[in-house]
This record gives structure tokens, sequence and C-alpha cells, in this order.
């Protein structure tokens, strides 16, 4: 980082709109060197080319109220609550063929050890503190600039983390990049001397200050963009879902009904091929439901909707409008 830094927070803790002000950012402000540092309450952050429904619990997700949203760098699915503390930096790239991790990794393992921690940048963009991972990055150029983000695990609810990201690796197949799953840590438990999440904050502004910092504000045009962006991009099913590559699903569930085995093809969102097999106790033939379903996007209310056409205990006898559904979205040993 050069000199004055420019500082920013965002002000708000939705997800969407914390990524839509720093894609502003990043479009917008093509010259100095940027931190921002923000939190999100309760999301799931997945990566560019991820399958979102691949990556999150969707029953525990709904349960607990969780949002997801699709940011534009790479990198795997991550959960943020407001024991964590993100990080953003925008910059000039500079040489692309000489770009690493590693210029933007180091400051902040050295703003860890700087309290007294055993912190080590490790694999591709993870940061480790005594072999616990407590922080992932991930990055993107746009024309000469570049941002670099992260999250700091600070006091994160590690039951929340694994459960909202524990999904059943065998009920989806795809192209798209899967998330390892590693050892995570919380930097509190680390700490010689304790300090809360604002004392931390207050910390890491200071030490990746460089030779200082400048506070600074978008302007009124910028903050239109920013809700411009959110609610086009950031904020909308299309993106987070819609994006995901083409995959499979299938599922098996008993109920006193019988038992119901989905099979699905997903493409861009929509549902392209359906079949279902069971010993439901049937009336009819079910092609009038699937031919219904293709081309449907594959959300729990647009298929209610579809299915509500239909009187569907001639089509799947005892079982219910309720169970189609939650063999659909809520895969068999998903916590309810």
């Amino acid at each position: 980082m050069r000199s004055q830094t420019h500082y920013l927070e965002t002000g708000s803790r939705d997800p969407a709109y914390n990524l839509a002000l720093e894609e502003t950012v990043l479009r917008r402000r093509i010259q100095g060197d940027y931190l921002l540092l923000w939190q999100n309450d309760n999301t799931i952050v997945i990566g560019q080319n991820q399958n979102a429904e691949a990556e999150i619990n969707r029953a525990f997700v709904e349960t607990h109220g969780i949002r997801v949203v699709r940011r534009t760098t790479g990198g795997g699915a991550v959960y943020h609550d407001l024991g964590n503390l993100n990080y953003s930096f925008i910059t000039d790239a500079g040489d692309a063929e000489r770009l690493t991790m590693e210029r933007f990794t180091r400051p902040v393992v050295e703003a860890l050890r700087g309290l007294g921690l055993q912190a080590e940048a490790s694999g591709r963009n993870d940061i480790l503190v005594e072999g616990r991972k407590v922080s992932g990055t991930a990055q993107r150029l746009l024309g000469k600039r570049i941002l670099h983000h992260g999250t700091l695990l600070f006091d994160a609810n590690p039951e929340m983390v694994a459960g909202a990201l524990n999904v059943d690796p065998t009920k989806f197949q795809s192209k798209s990049s899967k998330s390892v799953r590693s050892r995570i840590g919380n930097i509190r438990t680390f700490l010689k001397e304790d300090m809360d999440l604002p004392a931390f904050w207050a910390y890491l502004k200071e030490a990746l200050a460089g030779d200082g910092l400048t506070p600074d504000s978008l302007t009124a045009e910028e903050l239109a963009e920013v809700e411009e962006l959110r609610r086009e991009k950031y904020d909308t099913w299309e993106w987070t879902f819609g994006r995901s590559p083409r995959y499979s699903m299938t599922n098996c569930r008993r109920w006193d009904g019988g038992s119901l085995e989905p099979h699905l093809e997903v493409e861009k969102g929509l549902i392209s091929g359906i079949v279902f097999y069971g010993d439901f106790l049937a009336l009819r033939s079910l092609e009038p439901v699937t031919g219904a379903l293709l081309g449907c996007p594959f959300r729990r209310e647009a298929v209610a909707a579809v299915l509500d056409r239909f009187p569907l205990s001639q089509y799947f006898g005892a079982i219910t409008r309720e169970e189609i559904l939650d063999t659909l979205f809520h895969p068999a040993g998903e916590d309810e």
C-alpha cells in the first residue's frame, strides 16, 4: 500500500449492499489505495463459480434465516456473522503476471502477529493461527485495479458455520468449484489478552493503515449506484442461484405414503429435466406434472405454484405437497 490510504465503512450489515458498495468502489475509484472494513449478519457468501444449492444446507439456512449471496471473486463458500470482520483492499494491480496473494495477506498476517498470535499464510488463500483457519481470501482484477478481500473469524459461532455449510456431497453432481472445508478457529480464543470485536476492529484499522488513513465516503451519485447494484444484482435470485452451473440432483425420502425419489437436472437455475421414482400409489401418469415443471425455477415457491395446479393425490397418492417439496429442497439428513 502507498502512503495515505482512503478508509471506508459500509454502514450496513446487509451482504447484498456491502458487495454492491465494494464493487462500486472498485469501478468508480480508479486511483488511490482503499481499505474497507465491514460486517455481514448471518450470511453465506459463495464464490462466483460455485453451485449455490450444492454449497448450503438449505433446511438449516431457512430455519435460521441465513442470507445467501454470490460474490464476484473466486474461491469457496464462507459463513459470516457478527463475530466476523471483513476487509477489502482496492488498489492498482501493477504487473498482473507477478500478482500474488502474499502481497495482501502479508499485512494481515503481520497485524495478527502484532497481537502475539502465531499467524501464517497457507495454501492458496488461507491465513492460519496455530494450524486453524481464521481467514479465507479472494481477489479479482478489473482493468488495472485489483480487489482483494477476506474474512477474519474473530468470535464467530462455530455451530452456525458447520450447520450452514454442511451439505451431503452425494446429492449434487456438477462441474462447479467445490469448497474445501478446513478446521477453523476464532482469533479471540488465541489472544493472550482478551479484547472484544470493536477493539479488534480499531486495532486492525490502524495496523492496516500503512502510512496513514484518510477517512472517506461515497458521493450521493455513487450511493445511488450502490443501491441500484444491490437491487438489480446482488439481491436477486437470478444472480445468486440462477448463475449456478448445470448440475444434477437426486434424493430419496420415505414418508407414510411411500418412498419418493426425484432426479433433477438444473441449468441456469431452471429445471431442465425431472423424474420421480418411488412406491407411492399413483392413479395417473406423472408426465403432466413433470412436463409442467420443465423450465420452472428451482425455487421452493416456484415449484409449489406448479404443484398447486394439480390434484396431487391422483399423482402422488398419500404423499403430500409439503412432503414433495421437502424431498426436493430438504434432503434427508439435513437439520430441520
